[in-house]
């Protein structure tokens, strides 16, 4: 079931209904939420349910196998270590088999060895990756004695499933959300209100940004050998707006949602296009994934705490994986490679990019030199985003070749100049915003202490939704 659909705007009402007027106690509303999630992944294919269930099991069941052998640590180990294997084979399998024996056949190839291996007829489960990883953090969390196993069955599976956050994330650790699924929830209003309009946000962003931006992406991508320099650059900035619009627009959704249930989910963007570096970037972009790569994976290999040529391993293979996570295509193995690499320089050039503040802060506008350091982060991420959108890694250095050797102007106009400067105006808005959690967080003085100046800015944004929507488009993150 997609967010932005007839069938969620009648989904959820109800279900907002039930939870808070019909199901009263904790047991009662952590069976709705399993029950109503299910409902709203099988949307897809029923057929995807037995994962999901089959990955909330046996981590659920781990969690408890490991509680009990706790006086032998290689037991646990060997707990532990079966279920993510477990369920890094099933991801494995869905996301990346076809890919691996594609390539193992086309290595093979290079020596004059032709097989003839089949490859499986495979359709990729909508969100496995962000709930595989949601159910490994539990089984590792509990490992390490960060949370206590839980014993009820049913707030666990509401953990793993919960419906707003269940197929592109946040992708949330146990020691967060499971405890909130373990107490009792009251309703609050203003908690609720806020969700409404972090949700109004979110759907502005995708329906009237992203949407429109991915129609003209995909109408002269393929042709982008017809177009000025200047035009593929301004190509990918639209396709830079676009991936961020449609993510952090599923992502304040998501969050949104959950305040109308009680619920706090971390926070996954923190407006990333004002970054000042590139590992600020990375600390203001799907957070819930970059930390998770940076607890699991970075800190387990020595973090940045060992000798330099380590540290820059560690990097590189940090950013390979997060790469493969994105998609089963060199494409995305070598987007993660490009920035492993400028995380690297960053690094072995010792510069400082954690800053206590945001950019400009106090301050209405950037020092001249907060602005280069953010216009060159842009323009590097930009560069990192073709490389992403690409069909393969030919057409990638092409398009990119092509930008600096095609004519800067004479030809090749697109025709989406509006939307350019659409995503303009929405970064000087959160610009305006960029301390809050999110753009529509009006603070209750000056002239939105008046219900009517508020309700305003809702009403404009409405109508822009209702008269300026493109049309519909999947999410982008759905397909990893």
């Amino acid at each position: 079931m997609l967010f932005n659909s007839i069938d969620f705007l009648i989904f959820l009402p109800i279900v907002f209904l039930l939870y808070w007027f019909v199901f009263r106690t904790i047991k009662q509303k952590n069976l709705l939420i399993v029950i109503v999630s299910y409902i709203f992944y099988g949307w897809w294919d029923y057929r995807f349910l037995f994962l999901i269930a089959l990955t909330s099991a046996c981590s659920f069941l781990s969690g408890l196998l490991i509680e009990r052998y706790e006086k032998s640590r290689k037991v646990q180990k060997l707990i532990s270590a079966s279920n993510i294997s477990l369920n890094l084979i099933i991801l494995g399998i869905f996301k990346y088999y076809n890919f691996f024996i594609d390539n193992f056949v086309s290595l093979l190839s290079l020596w004059n060895i032709n097989l003839d291996i089949v490859t499986l007829n495979i359709i990729l489960p909508v969100g496995i990756s962000f709930y595989t990883f949601q159910a490994l953090s539990y089984t590792i969390d509990v490992y390490q004695h960060k949370i206590k196993a839980t014993h009820n069955i049913i707030e666990f599976f509401a953990f793993i499933c919960f419906f707003p956050q269940l197929v592109a994330g946040p992708i949330e650790r146990a020691t967060n959300l499971l405890p909130q699924f373990q107490k009792n929830r009251t309703f609050e209003y203003a908690k609720a209100v806020d969700g409404l309009r972090q949700m109004l946000w979110g759907f502005f962003k995708k329906l009237v940004i992203a949407d429109n931006c991915a129609a003209i992406v995909n109408q002269y991508w393929d042709s982008y050998q017809e177009l000025s320099g200047t035009m593929l650059l301004l190509l990918g900035v639209l396709f830079t707006f676009q991936i961020y619009c449609d993510f952090s627009g599923y992502s304040d959704i998501a969050i949104g949602c959950a305040r109308l249930f009680g619920i706090n989910l971390m926070r996954n963007f923190n407006y990333p296009y004002f970054s000042r570096s590139i590992p600020e970037f990375w600390r203001r972009w799907h957070i819930s994934l970059t930390t998770w790569f940076r607890d699991y994976i970075y800190f387990p290999l020595g973090g940045s705490r060992c000798e330099k040529w380590k540290v820059i391993r560690n990097i590189f293979i940090v950013w390979g994986i997060s790469g493969l996570w994105h998609g089963a295509n060199w494409t995305f193995v070598c987007w993660g490679l490009f920035h492993a690499s400028l995380l690297a320089i960053y690094n072995i050039l010792s510069i400082n990019t954690k800053f206590q503040h945001e950019v400009a802060y106090g301050k209405l506008l950037p020092n001249l030199k907060e602005t280069s350091q953010v216009l060159l982060t842009f323009v590097l991420a930009v560069f990192g985003w073709i490389i992403f959108r690409a069909e393969n890694l030919s057409q990638a250095a092409d398009y990119i070749f092509s930008i600096f050797t095609h004519p800067i102007i004479g030809y090749g106009i697109i025709d989406g100049k509006k939307w350019f400067i659409a995503g303009l105006a929405l970064l000087l808005i959160e610009w305006l915003q960029r301390t809050k959690q999110h753009a529509l967080q009006f603070p209750y003085k000056g002239i939105f202490k008046f219900r009517l100046a508020r309700w305003g800015v809702y009403y404009i944004i409405i109508y822009l939704i209702f008269n300026f929507a493109g049309s519909s488009q999947s999410f982008i993150y759905f397909q990893f």
